[in-house]
């Protein structure tokens, strides 16, 4: 956790990031879970598991729920006992991001030296998270994947209240302007969104080929250019 010159700050930040960790925990447990052998009891995981493999393999279009039922070697009505639709076993996949992406962040924000760290260090985990898990941001990224009205945990706002806190450490700081932090939050969000998206979709990637680097180097001098004028006096 980084250190600001009001304990409060530091105290805002550290409840938003730890407020759910056993909730974290059960997700990157059933993540972990996915690559044991298929039983009846965790059905649920295994359709999980098998969608991310079709999501990485051939996108996010081929997920069929009766395509996944022969994988699994289940009957073609087991699926729904879990997932009444399409519609819910995204909702599960983009629930299951959400909370490790908020680890992912969380972990970065934890050994950040002070809050404008934290920012850079925020938008080079979540490209990092996009990498790692490539299908889980490929639905997170489709915006009609998930209706919040329909499955409320969707609509995960942990990682945003994490940037939110994080944005006003840095005000407190003086690096950020002492206003209301939400355009800060949207600009920050947008560019760790939109650099994302730009990587899953390929032109990040083929741009950053063409200058010699890889889109994991490319992030880090992002970030590191948003600190330098973070750091930047202002006046």
């Amino acid at each position: 956790m980084f250190r600001c010159s009001l304990s409060g700050v530091q105290f805002e930040c550290k409840t938003v990031y730890a407020g759910s960790m056993h909730e974290t925990a059960a997700a990157t447990a059933e993540v972990d879970n996915s690559a044991r052998p298929y039983h009846h009891g965790a059905l649920r995981s295994e359709l999980i598991a098998e969608s991310l493999k079709t999501i990485s393999e051939r996108g996010v279009a081929a997920v069929s729920l009766r395509q996944l039922a022969r994988d699994a070697g289940v009957t073609p009505a087991a699926p729904y006992h879990h997932f009444p639709d399409r519609a819910a076993l995204f909702a599960a996949i983009i629930a299951e991001g959400h909370t490790l992406l908020y680890k992912r962040l969380g972990d970065a924000v934890s050994v950040a030296v002070d809050a404008t760290a934290a920012l850079r260090d925020m938008l080079v985990a979540y490209a990092r998270f996009a990498a790692d898990h490539p299908a889980h941001m490929r639905v997170m990224l489709r915006p009609e994947a998930g209706d919040p009205a329909r499955h409320p945990e969707v609509a995960d706002t942990r990682a945003v209240d994490l940037l939110r806190a994080t944005v006003v450490a840095a005000q407190r700081e003086g690096a950020l302007p002492n206003a209301d932090p939400e355009p800060w939050v949207q600009l920050f969000w947008s560019l760790a969104v939109g650099y994302v998206t730009l990587w899953v979709d390929g032109p990040v990637e083929a741009r950053c080929h063409a200058l010699g680097t890889t889109p994991e180097e490319m992030i880090e001098r992002v970030g590191d250019a948003i600190a330098s004028l973070l750091r930047r006096p202002r006046g």
